[in-house]
């Protein structure tokens, strides 16, 4: 049971429903919006951000993908490890792929600039003052400095929000696997495919 009180779309500010369209949406698709529409004004910003972040993305929808389905590993978020985002299966993201993120350094389906970018991202999630110059420049060996700002702007908002996704508990609308109270993966479970 979540929480935090879900409120539903009726109950939204006209401004959330008109930019969500929930009507069209799965409760679980809606998200996080069903809780962030107690504070109406900060919902509408944040939903601007990470609009930037994903409409102006330069990073390949898999890696980006990997990376949070690694970073929703480490913050035990389990409607995050649920979900696959129908753009990123699309790019090439598959259940293979996702088990690869158990070892993700030693993974022979991931390429060099994926396993950089995934090794930041958990660095990001555990110890984040690990991430060093030697960090920066196995980075800079894939990606440019825009990407990589991008990467980092893009890790922030998974490990926050998944944090705080984590702690509101939301898994009524989640396969059964991923409804137990031990620690999860998400590789080897049902899946939940979204727009």
């Amino acid at each position: 049971m979540s929480r935090i009180t879900k409120l539903a779309p009726e109950q939204w500010d006209q401004r959330l429903v008109r930019a969500i369209r929930p009507e069209n949406l799965t409760d679980l698709e809606q998200g996080l919006t069903r809780y962030f529409a107690h504070c109406p004004e900060q919902a509408l910003g944040l939903m601007a951000f990470g609009g930037a972040l994903k409409m102006n993305r330069s990073l390949p929808e898999r890696l980006v993908e990997l990376v949070r389905l690694r970073v929703a590993f480490f913050n035990q978020c389990r409607s995050c490890m649920a979900i696959r985002y129908t753009d990123a299966v699309a790019d090439g993201v598959t259940e293979g792929l996702v088990c690869s993120l158990e070892r993700p350094q030693e993974a022979a389906d991931l390429s060099a600039a994926e396993k950089a970018a995934i090794r930041y991202g958990e660095l990001m999630a555990t110890d984040h003052l690990a991430i060093d110059d030697a960090m920066y420049e196995e980075l800079r060996q894939h990606f440019t400095e825009a990407q990589i700002v991008e990467l980092g702007m893009t890790v922030a908002f998974f490990v926050g929000f998944g944090r705080l996704a984590a702690t509101y508990h939301m898994v009524e609308e989640l396969p059964e696997a991923f409804r137990k109270a031990e620690k999860i993966a998400p590789w080897g479970a049902e899946k939940i495919q979204v727009r």
